[in-house]
């Protein structure tokens, strides 16, 4: 990829997605709504390219009111699962135009998925929501809650991915998957994960819990986004395509840049709710 074209890129989408952040609300619910949308878009078209025939406008509805129903939690409290449910109801009934019922099962099975693989960044927001309040006096106290964890999680994945790439490319050696992704190596997931977990401390200290809490969350959100690397890697694979897009020059597409978050996001919001609050 062109080193120009990333810089420029990077130097216009990190204080726009920053400027969001800050904003919260609305408008984060709103460019996460977005983002997925865009992410759908890209997923429905490899799994195209990979001879599968998902009903991509049924799918990305569904991922957006999967996303929907995490930035409303109050006006659609409970209504995850009914929505789930309705979205896999209604995508059937769409398949039963297929002739060929294999075709019919495929269809479905792959508009299902994407819509819910995608829409794993909805718990973005759900980890906004159900994160503990930041105590008075801390020093990221200004931030709130809504902001600082999110940031947790984006300073916890772009860690992740700087550490990994620098020590990889300086000391890697001893590749692994590399049926799904060549490049990798177990010296850069070390270091990703070192690089992480200090991240994680930090901004913990700074939200006012317990930093000690980063040496198990810091771990698992950086497996957790060398997997959902790897996973956007195998749908690209099957599809026989190296970027997901074109949207973003020098970057590929939008899921080339969320992948990690898709996996990551889940794991900080389970923890959070499970340890933390």
């Amino acid at each position: 990829m062109d080193v120009r074209q990333r810089a420029i890129s990077g130097i216009v989408l990190v204080p726009v997605l920053l400027i969001v952040i800050a904003i919260g609300g609305p408008v984060l619910a709103a460019g996460v709504a977005l983002i997925t949308v865009l992410a759908a878009t890209e997923v429905f078209r490899l799994f195209k390219s990979a001879g599968y025939a998902p009903f991509a406008a049924l799918g990305s509805a569904l991922a957006l009111a999967v996303v929907l129903d995490a930035a409303f939690p109050e006006a659609l409290e409970g209504s995850g699962m009914l929505l789930g449910a309705i979205g896999i109801v209604l995508i059937a009934v769409a398949a039963f135009a297929r002739i060929e019922p294999r075709d019919g099962l495929q269809a479905w099975m792959a508009t299902v998925f994407g819509a819910f693989y995608v829409s794993l960044l909805s718990f973005i927001l759900r980890v906004a929501t159900a994160a503990p309040d930041v105590p008075a006096g801390v020093p990221l106290s200004a931030v709130g809650a809504e902001r600082g964890w999110v940031l947790l999680l984006i300073f916890a994945v772009w860690s992740f991915d700087t550490g990994a790439y620098v020590t990889g490319r300086s000391v890697g050696r001893t590749h692994f998957l590399t049926h799904i992704s060549p490049a990798k190596t177990v010296e850069g997931v070390v270091g990703g994960v070192g690089a992480s977990t200090i991240v994680v401390a930090v901004m913990l200290w700074g939200l006012g819990s317990n930093p000690l809490h980063a040496l198990v969350l810091g771990p698992l959100l950086a497996l957790a986004a060398q997997a959902g690397d790897l996973a956007e890697s195998v749908i690209k694979r099957a599809a026989g395509a190296k970027d997901s897009g074109t949207l973003i020059p020098g970057h590929g597409g939008i899921l080339d840049r969320v992948d990690s978050f898709l996996f990551a996001a889940p794991v900080l919001t389970l923890y959070v709710v499970a340890l933390i609050r």
